[in-house]
């Protein structure tokens, strides 16, 4: 039985992580500030990693800034791997964005550095680069909604639920050895190529708003998003519910 530590064990992704390794037999130790784990002040953090055999690294900035989210993952990554190291930890698994080699600004330009810290460490690690999140529409509702009307973004993208990023992350974390130099860091995304704003129509629906669909100008890297520049590579495994299958089984 693989004993695995969960960073991020609460979050959006991470609590999908700790339920999919639970069923699949493994001893989980789930990491965050809920359960007493602090992996930026390393409170509670060497302890959590005794006998730990594989750390998870799904744990997220909760702002789209790029210094406080730079900030952020520069200490987590740093922290993961100095602790991992010292409890004797074998190697890393972190969960990033599809298209952070090609960002120059914003959130995922801090993840950017998040994959390059990690990547850089004394711990072997492996990335998963994963499409935006069905649940990530909500939020951009939310962000954009003025009244019963929000302005969103008709940028395209192939949004991919969460419990299938944390399904493909842990058989990526339990697969032993190291992938051979050269191969690609491999990426999960939906099944169905499809816009931001169509996507936002479909809950806007559900919630009684009216979503207009802009150009996204004003956003990062809004042209290299327009471009392609965040879609799945030729490579990508696409799998799961389309946006729309998803939104049916959402209460």
């Amino acid at each position: 039985m693989s004993k695995i530590a969960v960073a991020g064990a609460t979050g959006r992704l991470g609590r999908h992580v700790v339920d999919v390794l639970g069923e699949l037999g493994c001893q989980v130790v789930p990491m965050s500030r809920a359960t007493g784990v602090d992996i930026i002040t390393r409170e509670g953090l060497a302890e959590a990693l005794t006998g730990v055999e594989t750390i998870i690294d799904a744990a997220s900035w909760h702002a789209s800034d790029q210094e406080a989210a730079t900030e952020f993952f520069r200490a987590s990554a740093r922290n993961l791997q100095e602790a991992g190291e010292k409890a004797g930890v074998t190697r890393i698994a972190m969960a990033s964005i599809i298209g952070v080699d090609r960002a120059t600004a914003g959130f995922l330009a801090a993840k950017k550095v998040h994959e390059e810290l990690l990547l850089s460490g004394p711990l072997p690690a492996r990335v998963l680069r994963a499409a935006q999140f069905h649940e990530f529409v909500g939020q951009l509702l939310d962000w954009q909604q003025g009244g019963d009307v929000a302005y969103v973004p008709a940028l395209p993208a192939q949004l991919v639920a969460c419990r299938t990023v944390a399904e493909t992350l842990a058989d990526l974390a339990l697969v032993p050895g190291t992938p051979a130099p050269g191969t690609p860091i491999p990426e999960i995304a939906g099944p169905r190529k499809e816009t931001l704003s169509e996507a936002a129509a479909l809950l806007g629906a559900r919630r009684g708003v009216k979503v207009v669909g802009v150009d996204g100008s004003g956003m990062p890297d809004a042209e290299i998003a327009a471009d392609g520049g965040f879609l799945p590579s030729p490579h990508a495994t696409l799998a799961g519910p389309t946006f729309r299958e998803w939104l049916d089984t959402q209460p």
